[in-house]
């Protein structure tokens, strides 16, 4: 058990038998009154979003996530094969499963697996990662005072907004959190 003081974002809890990521937080010491925590909670299952406010010092239970390190080796169908990289055993993931992160991976890339009681609950990526543009229009000449952006897509077909001067064949830095450029790589 922990208090709802040392929530953190990413951290998973167990309420209402379910699993529950903590997306948002925010500690309130109103002038009049006690304090509370006012959260945004998104089911790992479901992917439902709740907000919920606790009390101050009230208890909730870590959920107790089993994270492996796993390859991803290919797309076979609709699904993903993983192989754990310490028993060498391979799996097959959903795209439910994986999430929003399926437009950043490339294959032979290495994942952290999250697992609950046996069962894959979620895969969480590197914070950034750096792709290769594959399609974008041309910067247009006298168009660079504002310093504004254009779609580009990349090699694993995620668009994301880049400058004007990026062109196909760069390879670029993404937040996949965001999804927003950083910067050449």
């Amino acid at each position: 058990m922990i208090s709802v003081n040392d929530l953190k974002t990413g951290l998973t809890i167990e309420m209402d038998h379910g699993l529950w990521s903590v997306l948002e937080f925010l500690h309130v010491k109103p002038g009049k009154g006690a304090a509370f925590v006012r959260t945004k909670l998104k089911n790992v299952e479901t992917g439902n979003v709740l907000e919920k406010t606790f009390r101050a010092g009230e208890k909730v239970a870590k959920a107790m996530l089993d994270r492996r390190e796993m390859q991803y080796l290919y797309k076979e169908g609709a699904e993903f094969v993983m192989m754990d990289n310490e028993s060498y055993e391979q799996m097959q993931l959903t795209q439910a499963q994986v999430g929003d992160g399926v437009k950043y991976m490339k294959e032979n890339m290495n994942l952290q697996v999250l697992m609950h009681n046996g069962k894959v609950i979620g895969v969480d990526l590197p914070n950034t990662i750096s792709l290769e543009v594959v399609d974008t229009p041309p910067a247009e000449k006298g168009n660079t005072a504002q310093g504004g952006t254009k779609p580009a897509t990349l090699e694993t077909g995620a668009v994301v907004n880049v400058p004007f001067f990026i062109s196909n064949g760069d390879v670029v830095r993404v937040d996949t959190r965001t999804n927003e450029y950083l910067d050449r790589a």
